[in-house]
């Protein structure tokens, strides 16, 4: 039975569950670390890293995407970002590294900065060019497009040779209704089936839309809307789903879309709502098969922003829904490879990301992810 709260007279709602409220319980054994695989695959490309980036101009340029594929995760690019906007971003992410959080309580100078930067329009011929960047370091090529832009900018990406295609938003359905005649909404469905390459698409929050956007023909689903504390889509629009729900009942969807299709495995990838390893294998724990990272990476010392972390909605010409993150003062807290795979040296998980996840793996005794999302859990709230 669902865990329902009655709001008022005739009106209950769902009681949902954030990742800090849940914790992981172990089996009746452990496991040697050193037998416990992090692998994962989607469509004909494995990774070491169950890891997708947030594709942010703040951590990611094609020199750290290419970083990122080395280290074994997946890196993407923003097709409207910076890098597709400007021959060189690098000035105008020191800008932006250098705004004055102190003189600036109400983040307006930050908030305008940002829509002025990104005022300026993708060039088809940079995106074409980051494209071929990033094929020539050898990583798999993923780059994201918004909904709203895919099938403008899709054919240009697709025939620049990229690998994997994501479409993210902050909220995605595969129904789209709209008023304009002109500009006929994206149909996944059939955008989807023309494609020869695969699709991750996102991001969702409950179980129906989840199963939707499976039923599009996606090789991956993303799962919440890459909240965290600079995120301000709840306090802006009001929604707000706390992640160990949506994820877990996006695994319900992925297993009741298996038995649909009769073997058809959609990944379910988890962003947002984590900072730290315990965060990851909680995640991993209700059901995603990989997360989705952004601000954790932005401490890295080869983060583009030099630490200074924003969401791609923090630049909304209209409506920004995303507060701007000065460089902390401890900036760098290490490498890119020390962020994802150690060692580390602070005790408070925010360094050796996926050691911290494969230690959580043996010591809660399964093998890899598959098996480890059968763990046990418990509300902790």
């Amino acid at each position: 039975m669902r865990d329902t709260v009655d709001i008022g007279m005739g009106r209950a709602a769902r009681r949902g569950y954030h990742l800090s409220e849940i914790g992981i319980v172990p089996s009746r054994r452990t496991r040697d670390i050193d037998v416990v695989s992090m692998s994962w695959q989607i469509d004909a490309y494995r990774f070491d890293l169950p890891l997708v980036t947030t594709p942010s101009d703040a951590t990611m340029s094609p020199a750290t995407v290419a970083e990122v594929g080395r280290l074994g995760g997946l890196g993407v690019l923003d097709a409207e970002g910076l890098w597709t906007r400007y021959d060189d971003p690098s000035a105008i992410l020191a800008e932006l590294a250098e705004i004055d959080v102190d003189n600036d309580p109400d983040a307006s100078i930050a908030t305008k900065t940002l829509q002025r930067v990104y005022a300026q329009p993708v060039r088809d011929e940079l995106v074409a060019q980051r494209v071929k960047e990033l094929r020539d370091t050898g990583t798999v090529v993923a780059v994201r497009v918004s909904p709203q832009h895919t099938l403008r900018l899709a054919p240009g990406i697709l025939s620049a040779g990229v690998d994997l295609l994501v479409i993210q938003g902050t909220i995605v359905s595969a129904e789209h209704v709209s008023a304009s005649a002109a500009e006929p909404p994206l149909n996944l469905k059939t955008f989807i089936a023309d494609l020869d390459v695969p699709v991750v698409v996102g991001g969702c929050t409950n179980y129906q839309t989840a199963l939707h956007l499976m039923r599009t023909g996606a090789a991956g689903v993303i799962v919440g809307s890459a909240a965290d504390e600079w995120s301000t889509t709840e306090r802006v629009l009001g929604i707000g789903v706390p992640m160990a729900t949506a994820i877990v009942d996006a695994a319900a969807a992925r297993r009741d879309y298996l038995d649909e299709t009769g073997g058809r495995y959609v990944h379910v990838i988890a962003a947002g709502d984590m900072e730290t390893s315990g965060d990851i294998a909680k995640a991993l724990a209700c059901g995603a098969d990989a997360v989705m990272l952004g601000e954790p990476l932005a401490m890295a010392g080869e983060a583009p922003a030099k630490g200074a972390w924003w969401h791609a909605a923090a630049s909304h010409p209209k409506l920004p829904r995303g507060r701007f993150a000065h460089p902390d003062d401890l900036w760098p807290l290490g490498t890119l490879d020390e962020v994802l795979r150690g060692p580390s040296t602070t005790p408070e998980g925010y360094l050796n990301l996926f050691g911290g996840l494969k230690r959580t793996i043996a010591k809660a005794g399964y093998s890899d992810i598959k098996e480890f999302q059968k763990v046990g859990l418990i509300v902790t709230a």
